[in-house]
């Protein structure tokens, strides 16, 4: 395993989560977001550029297996869906959410350390 690869992965799997968070929610809930949909939508260049590369990181830092690189990307969509939706919709986690939250990241530890 390649934790590098790993650790670089989850990072721009998280950052492209968050443009995809703003890309597909934002005209939800900004007026600006809501009249520039055209640019939102443009975003889809940069946001596949990040999924490919994090996911040609997370096979490579799981050695070339695919699946673990899908957890990967699952919990980052995850985690990055309940923080943003908290800060901006004021949306809090409860009893059903947060067993979810710990499953997600469960996911992740399996992947990491189970031989």
């Amino acid at each position: 395993m390649n934790y590098k690869h790993i650790a670089l992965s989850f990072f721009l799997f998280l950052f492209g989560q968050i443009i995809v968070w703003v890309q597909v929610n934002g005209p939800l809930i900004w007026p600006w977001a809501k009249e520039h949909r055209f640019l939102l939508m443009v975003l889809g260049i940069p946001i596949t550029w990040l999924f490919m590369d994090a996911t040609r990181l997370a096979v490579s830092g799981f050695g070339n297996l695919f699946w673990p690189g899908r957890f990967i990307s699952f919990t980052a969509g995850i985690f990055i869906f309940t923080v943003m939706t908290y800060m901006f919709r004021e949306e809090a986690i409860n009893v059903k959410t947060g067993i979810s939250l710990v499953l997600a990241f469960s996911l992740i530890l399996v992947q990491l350390f189970w031989k």
